[in-house]
């Protein structure tokens, strides 16, 4: 290797890292003690109406009503969960909550406010069949915290036909 050559290579690294660094540094923290930002509520709001698309009330306005109701039971189960956890999906919401995140891992070039259900569910179906490890983890992450807040709320179950636990 000649001299320009290593000298050329090492000025583009540095390059790549100083972008690449400042970029991590411009992420906003997705969760505040516990909580999710508004960035990352509205990240998990478009997830929602993706995911449970055909669960939730047709009507507008009580449509909106449930998706709220949502993110504050999804609210409160982030907040019980271990530090470690609470810093991955952090992370991860942080990432998609970026352009240039949301663009690299769910391949979606519209804002997560702006895109439509099928834009959104487009996006997850591309995570979850992605050849990448990565964006499959980050589908079922996304689906798994989804589905769980949902099937928390005892109105969900009558809604799905589900009488609820037995009583032992």
């Amino acid at each position: 290797m000649q001299r320009r050559t290593l000298l050329k290579l090492g000025i583009g690294a540095t390059v790549i890292l100083v972008a690449a660094g400042g970029g991590i540094s411009m992420l906003q923290p997705a969760l505040s003690n516990g909580h999710l930002s508004t960035n990352a509520r509205a990240v998990m709001h478009a997830v929602a109406r993706a995911v449970l698309d055909g669960a939730l009330p047709s009507a507008p306005d009580e449509r909106d009503r449930a998706i709220e109701a949502h993110l504050q039971r999804l609210d409160a189960a982030i907040s019980a969960f271990p530090s470690a956890t609470q810093a991955e999906l952090s992370q991860l919401l942080a990432l998609l909550a970026a352009a240039p995140g949301r663009v690299a891992l769910a391949g979606l070039t519209s804002g997560w406010t702006q895109a439509s259900v099928t834009q959104v569910q487009a996006s997850l179906q591309g995570m979850r069949l992605s050849s990448l490890a990565l964006k499959q983890q980050a589908y079922h992450a996304l689906r798994d915290l989804t589905n769980a807040a949902y099937f928390s709320d005892p109105s969900a179950w009558q809604r799905m036909g589900y009488p609820g636990p037995s009583d032992i």
